[in-house]
């Protein structure tokens, strides 16, 4: 359930964050090391993301990066003590997942039709199978969105109470048994490293 605070929902806020810690491009022919950073992570993203792709594809740069750095910024701002992850929650993944599955499908059909219905049916299959795998193929592409938005969510969740688990178990340890407190801690911190590339990863 999104957490509500004087009635205002903070999934709200948390979405709208990220962009205001993010430096402004300036007007100087020079920038400052962070926005060079910034400006060298974006543009090596791109290159990367479109490497395969011709260059007609290329017209998505803007968006797709856009979308990465999003939600990779709300990933990692949810592993801050007492803040909020938007993508924890089901509705948020399947809102960003929906219409942008949709945006390529249609795309897909439109530019390349016999392409991608080819898709639907693999090379070489035997006649009596070819009704029975269209459906199969149409129900996996239609079920793609949900299949990936419920992966996010589960993955991000999952970490998070992890997280949370070890931290009340090593913080009720300490009194009892400190040694097995402080094993307890370094566990901890290697499981915030790892949900960090997760967090990462997922976006």
């Amino acid at each position: 359930m999104s957490p509500v605070f004087l009635g205002i929902p903070l999934a709200a806020i948390a979405i709208a964050l990220p962009w205001i810690l993010f430096p402004a491009p300036t007007t100087r022919w020079t920038n400052n090391r962070l926005l060079n950073l910034q400006s060298w992570f974006i543009n090596r993203f791109t290159q990367q993301l479109l490497l395969p792709v011709n260059m007609k594809g290329h017209k998505w740069a803007a968006l797709l990066t856009s979308l990465m750095i999003f939600l990779i910024t709300l990933n990692m701002l949810g592993l801050l003590p007492y803040t909020f992850t938007p993508t924890t929650q089901l509705s948020i993944n399947l809102g960003l997942a929906t219409p942008l599955w949709l945006a390529t499908v249609i795309t897909g059909m439109r530019n390349q039709p016999t392409h991608a219905l080819g898709h639907l049916l693999p090379e070489g299959t035997p006649a009596p199978l070819i009704p029975v795998l269209i459906i199969i193929e149409t129900i996996s592409l239609f079920i793609r969105p949900l299949a990936l938005g419920v992966r996010l969510t589960a993955n991000l969740t999952a970490g998070h109470l992890l997280i949370q688990l070890i931290a009340t178990a090593s913080f009720v340890l300490l009194s009892m048994m400190p040694a097995v407190a402080i094993t307890v801690t370094m566990v901890l911190f290697i499981l915030t490293l790892l949900e960090v590339a997760v967090a990462m990863i997922q976006a």
